[in-house]
């Protein structure tokens, strides 16, 4: 660090947000995961991780909320081939079952389904075992998607290490389906998984705007771990005259004092990401999204990891997702980091 000048432009051969360290020395450690196996309607988040990586590098260090909190360290670890092979491999099988019609025999379409769970299994055991390792060293860890599906190994990691923690989902999908189109961890299955297969205290969602009959009856099933503030009771609370502040209170009031942030972008309003697979008209203002992460981490709650998906870059002009996310990025980076440095 002596010779890093946090106010030059970024040089080519930087890491995460133009930062020097590696990641022996950082004390926040960033998975990327270039997944998107699932995903049914747009594409691109497989693309995520790299758009943000280079996006990254044009965020300025100094924060007016949390000053150099880059110095305590955050590195972000190469990019896996392995995984951008798998995501290549298991996404021409996902797409048979995808776009498949009558014709095709549902004997073959189960065995290619079972095929991508293993693919996704794969994915979840990698994802596991890194965050595991990283979690061993004392370090601090997120995942960088990729689509919603990614975090599950971190989460299950996690919730080891914290067997108290709660997740804050921020999402405009609700993400409670049953192993949507026959894929076990589908991208709008992994809310579902996390409820069913771990034993994770509380999920409170914020911005829901988009699911189905079947998981608002899942939500009122589990209402003791589930607390679902969704987007229309949102924007008729501000058009009701409650203030943002008051709002966010009564979120943080659900979260126990260890909380893990999943944030899917488009739980923005889709003018902050355009590109994402699966827009929905409505959701948060940028501004709203980091006020509700600073007050968490300001109620004297403790974010313990966090995860950032469903960013894609898009065409050609679809910087502003990725430099969207980056910023997003950084902000849980610091919120995180603002207990630890």
């Amino acid at each position: 660090m002596t010779t890093f000048d946090p106010n030059a432009a970024a040089s080519s051969d930087s890491g995460i947000f133009g930062l020097p360290f590696s990641v022996d020395e950082a004390k926040l450690v960033l998975l990327p995961v270039p997944w998107e196996v699932t995903t049914s309607y747009g594409g691109g988040t497989s693309k995520g991780p790299e758009a943000i990586l280079q996006a990254s590098k044009q965020v300025d260090l100094f924060d007016f909320d949390l000053g150099n909190i880059y110095e305590a360290g955050i590195a972000m670890t190469d990019i896996p081939h392995e995984i951008l092979q798998w995501n290549h491999d298991a996404r021409k099988l996902a797409e048979v079952v995808i776009h498949a019609d009558e014709s095709i025999n549902e004997g073959y379409l189960k065995s290619v389904r079972d095929e991508v769970n293993d693919y996704s299994d794969k994915l979840n055991q990698h994802v596991y075992s890194e965050a595991k390792k990283y979690l061993a060293q004392g370090k601090m860890v997120g995942v960088v998607g990729g689509d919603h599906s990614t975090p599950f190994g971190l989460i299950q990691a996690l919730l080891e290490k914290h067997p108290g923690m709660g997740i804050l989902h921020i999402d405009a999908h609700a993400d409670l389906r049953d192993a949507y189109e026959g894929f076990e961890h589908s991208h709008a299955s992994i809310m579902y998984n996390v409820i069913t297969k771990t034993p994770l205290a509380k999920l409170v969602q914020v911005g829901i705007r988009d699911f189905c009959e079947e998981e608002f009856i899942f939500i009122q099933q589990h209402n003791s771990r589930i607390k679902t503030f969704f987007d229309a009771e949102l924007f008729e609370a501000k058009m009701n005259h409650k203030i943002w502040s008051d709002i966010c209170d009564d979120i943080i009031e659900q979260l126990p004092q260890e909380v893990y942030i999943s944030f899917d972008i488009d739980g923005l309003d889709p003018r902050f990401c355009p590109h994402t697979g699966t827009p929905v008209p409505g959701g948060l203002d940028f501004q709203e999204a980091l006020y509700l992460i600073k007050k968490v981490a300001k109620s004297g709650r403790k974010i313990v990891g966090f995860d950032l998906n469903e960013v894609s870059p898009g065409d050609a002009d679809g910087e502003w997702d990725a430099n969207v996310g980056a910023r997003v990025l950084y902000k849980l980076c610091g919120y995180a980091l603002s207990h630890r440095a």
